[in-house]
């Protein structure tokens, strides 16, 4: 989100409203030069992405993506009054073809009187693959300067052909410094301070979640709600105005953000930051039978027979929350994370199988070897089957030392336990066994 704290050209005047209509105050505030803009200086500031394209007063196709509330509509119009380029400004939810269409044609004719046009398409996910090639020529042949606009991952939403031909820049949620900038704006623009405590100016900013304009809009609700001489704390604040849901897509990025953030902490042995993940994730309305199932991938991926109870207490935790349900049965899926994330971590089971799978696609369909066949036939037995076998249980140590690989293949070893937790004590039974079976001749 984007602020001024002058006013300046806005869209209620474009629009040939009045200007004494009621205008919300993210609107009001809206910068009119991009030094006003805020919480991007990876972009803006002196060495910025955007700072050196100015530069040079040569503007290409752009991807701004980031969450809502971070300028991107701003930024946008900005940088075509800084490279005198017409601004022209369509979204995706209620535009097609023929919207397209217009536009380009109009931006031709533009062209052909030495003006250019900048179009910023807002959602620009939205379009579909064939709505979004018919961007490729009029970019080619610079009739426009797209700058689209997306809150969901480039790299999944976009096509590579339109990719290929923009740069993605990101803008960022906006931090505790710059919302606090918004705010103190906000009270010169009004002539009045927050009525707010100091914790309670704190938890409006957390409830922004990095959102701007959001971050305005509550202000204005707390201005409304107060009466004169009143000051909130944070219990008051939150009666007043709500929780702001966090930005969270549980179909999009947030989704796998959080969730992939979850299973590294957990993989990397940090029980707290796993806590964390798992209650935003909660907090935010995963459905908690989707993580007891991510918490049992967790344990069989990356902890395995170092700690084989590890799975029994995710499947466990999966049935406490069906039989208790919300939010008793959520303490139980805690618990299971707290499990994972201080057990010892091995990837030796998930290693070995990939590596038996390569194998086994690899080697083709090999007959084991005839003595670990059965033989229910006479034709059978005269054929070799079965025949050397030593049963297991019958000799010293309960172990024969025979090879059960096929012929063709030689003897593989594909799990490699590690000295860590339980597998310390598997790796000792198969080094003792790899010398028992090297004694007998099995390899």
């Amino acid at each position: 989100m984007v602020t001024r704290p002058n006013q300046g050209p806005n869209l209620f005047a474009a629009a040939g409203l009045d200007k004494d209509a009621p205008r919300p105050l993210a609107d009001k505030l809206r910068p009119a030069k991009l030094d006003e803009v805020v919480g991007q200086d990876h972009l803006l500031g002196p060495d910025g992405a955007l700072t050196r394209m100015l530069a040079t007063r040569s503007l290409g196709s752009l991807v701004f993506w980031g969450p809502p509330g971070t300028g991107k509509t701003t930024v946008a119009r900005l940088l075509a009054d800084a490279t005198d380029l017409q601004f022209e400004q369509i979204s995706a939810v209620f535009s097609g073809v023929a919207d397209l269409k217009k536009v380009f044609d109009a931006a031709r004719l533009r062209r052909e009187s030495g003006k250019g046009t900048l179009l910023f398409v807002d959602e620009v996910h939205r379009f579909n693959r064939a709505q979004q090639d018919s961007f490729l020529p009029v970019m080619e042949d610079g009739t426009i300067v797209l700058v689209g606009a997306t809150t969901e991952n480039p790299s999944f939403e976009l096509n590579a052909a339109l990719l290929s031909r923009a740069r993605v820049l990101v803008f960022r949620s906006l931090d505790a410094a710059a919302i606090e900038k918004l705010l103190t704006r906000a009270e010169e623009l009004e002539g009045k301070k927050l009525p707010l405590d100091d914790g309670a100016r704190t938890a409006l900013a957390n409830m922004a979640d990095g959102d701007g304009r959001a971050s305005l809009t509550l202000a204005e609700e707390v201005w409304r709600a107060a009466r004169p001489g009143e000051v909130f704390d944070q219990a008051r604040l939150q009666d007043i105005v709500q929780r702001r849901a966090p930005i969270y897509d549980k179909a999009q990025d947030g989704h796998y953000n959080l969730i992939s953030a979850l299973h590294k902490s957990v993989r990397g042995s940090d029980p707290d930051a796993a806590l964390y993940y798992l209650a935003r994730m909660l907090d935010a309305g995963e459905p908690p039978l989707y993580i007891c199932r991510r918490v049992v991938r967790m344990a069989i991926e990356d902890i395995g027979l170092a700690d084989p109870q590890a799975l029994v207490i995710a499947n466990a935790a999966k049935e406490a929350y069906d039989f208790l349900g919300s939010p008793e049965g959520e303490l139980a899926i805690a618990q299971a994370v707290l499990y994972v994330a201080t057990a010892p971590k091995s990837n030796a089971g998930y290693a070995a199988y990939g590596a038996a799978k390569q194998v086994a696609k690899s080697a083709g369909s090999l007959v084991p070897p005839k003595h670990i066949l059965n033989a229910p036939t006479n034709l059978m037995k005269s054929e070799g089957y079965g025949r050397g076998y030593s049963y297991d249980h019958d000799t010293e140590e309960a172990f024969s030392g025979q090879n059960y690989f096929p012929d063709a293949l030689p003897r593989q070893q594909f799990y490699n336990p590690p000295e860590r937790g339980f597998e310390r004590e598997i790796k000792k039974r198969l080094d003792y066994w790899a010398k028992l079976r090297k004694e007998k001749g099995g390899e």
